[in-house]
């Protein structure tokens, strides 16, 4: 069995809806949540290692500030009094940006990311910056100058990466909502891993301005949550809606499902693959309408994706590995000199391939309302393991964990992790919906209706 984390579940592990109805009729205030939530680091932190920077002082500043506007008759919507934690790739004016790196540990920002800019203007309060795999180079977050951050409920386990940090603090009630950033899967993989609702939003469609890019192609910025609903208010900040339409949620009576069987399901942990099996058959229940579709150049995924991130990497990082390679922790720094082989034709090439996905992508979801596959082909992986077996066979970690989420960072379809149930660890099972390129209100609808099925 998983082995959890000795403390019980804080109290500030309250959704960001439970936590604004409660305000709100007077049942708690700002600086109580998030009081709490500093408890919950202080308790915790120090084992799962969540946080690079904790800024208390000004969180409890921001909180009676809140109070005080709603007490006033200030009320500037849902986010409003909300703990919310970010990754340490977001600009903050006044701290270092370190992307849980040497080589960034004085890199002190001058403004704060637009990002961060929409949370603050919707009332949100920013509890701390999180930990990450090194400038979001991996999918475990142990790659880090600060070290690995743990999973909360095994603390010998991987909470997923690279926004690990960032889904450890929701999950154990450090904040009770997050930012994090999508390359390859980094805000979906995480969320899967720990049980959370994670989004990864349409392709430009929220702003990566202020944000230490891995590839300035592929990267998405988005919310990690405890529920669709939540994640929605806080995607809804970021595109500048601060007081946004309710969610509701679409029927899902008639929904057209389809379902990428071959690659997607080729290759899953028999935990995982019960998992989805299951949730499958409680949306035909439902009455959605479930049908196989292929993706014909899926077995060409990790190339493209390899060699579009590989050449940006590489162009980012050229001038600091030229004069401080040391500052790097090395698993990170050797992939990076790899990077640099990459030929200007092959990431050209890749530019083509993923035109190519795309199409594809948009073809099966001409016929369909929405995608559904699994987020990861396992539960979160020990720490250190090199590989994880399925089926009695070893196979990469980083190639496993990668597998299912990279592609929709190629086409720019939206795409969101919701949990669905455990596996025979106790460990968070998730499931992913993908939905058309510039409609992820629509994908949110569904998922919402998807969220409420599983819940049943």
């Amino acid at each position: 069995e998983a082995r959890r984390s000795p403390a019980r579940r804080p109290p500030t592990a309250l959704t960001v809806q439970a936590f604004a109805e409660r305000w709100r009729r007077g049942a708690t205030t700002a600086v109580a949540v998030t009081e709490a939530c500093l408890e919950a680091i202080a308790d915790h932190d120090r084992t799962l290692n969540a946080f690079i920077h904790v800024m208390r002082e000004s969180a409890l500043a921001q909180a009676a500030q809140a109070d005080a506007g709603l007490a006033a008759g200030h009320d500037r919507g849902p986010l409003h009094g909300v703990p919310i934690s970010l990754k340490d790739l977001f600009d903050v004016r006044g701290l270092a940006t370190t992307a849980a790196s040497n080589v960034r540990r004085t890199d002190v920002a001058r403004g704060d990311a637009p990002a961060v800019i929409e949370l603050r203007q919707a009332g949100a309060i920013i509890i701390g910056k999180t930990n990450l795999h090194e400038f979001a180079f991996g999918t475990t977050n142990e790659d880090s100058a600060f070290g690995s951050a743990r999973h909360p409920l095994d603390h010998d386990r991987s909470p997923g990466g690279s926004s690990g940090g960032s889904a450890v603090s929701v999950a154990a009630g450090m904040a009770l909502a997050t930012l994090g950033t999508d390359t390859g899967g980094s805000i979906r993989i995480p969320s899967a891993a720990c049980g959370l609702v994670g989004l990864k939003p349409t392709g430009g469609e929220t702003s990566t301005d202020g944000v230490v890019p891995l590839s300035r192609t592929l990267d998405h910025v988005g919310p990690l949550a405890h529920t669709v609903t939540d994640a929605w208010q806080v995607y809804q900040a970021l595109i500048g809606h601060h007081l946004p339409r309710p969610l509701v949620a679409s029927p899902l009576s008639g929904l057209r499902i389809g379902i990428p069987q071959r690659y997607f399901c080729d290759l899953l942990d028999a935990d995982v693959r019960q998992a989805f099996d299951a949730a499958v058959a409680t949306l035909e229940q439902a009455g959605a309408r479930v049908a196989v579709v292929d993706i014909a150049h899926a077995d060409y995924i990790a190339t493209v994706y390899l060699q579009i991130v590989f050449a940006e990497a590489a162009a980012y990082h050229s001038a600091t590995l030229q004069t401080m390679p040391e500052r790097y922790t090395e698993p990170v720094r050797l992939r990076l000199e790899m990077a640099r082989y990459v030929l200007a034709e092959d990431y050209l090439r890749a530019l083509q391939g993923r035109e190519t996905l795309r199409r594809e992508v948009d073809a099966a979801l001409s016929w369909h309302d929405v995608l559904l596959l699994p987020t990861l082909p396992m539960v979160a992986p020990p720490l250190g393991a090199a590989t994880v077996p399925i089926d009695g066979v070893p196979h990469p970690v980083r190639n496993l964990m990668l597998r299912l989420t990279q592609l929709f960072n190629i086409t720019g379809h939206p795409a969101i992790s919701l949990p669905c149930g455990h596996g025979s660890t106790g460990l968070p099972v998730g499931l992913q919906l993908v939905g058309r390129r510039h409609e992820t209100d629509v994908l949110m609808h569904i998922a919402l209706g998807v969220e409420r099925a599983l819940a049943d």
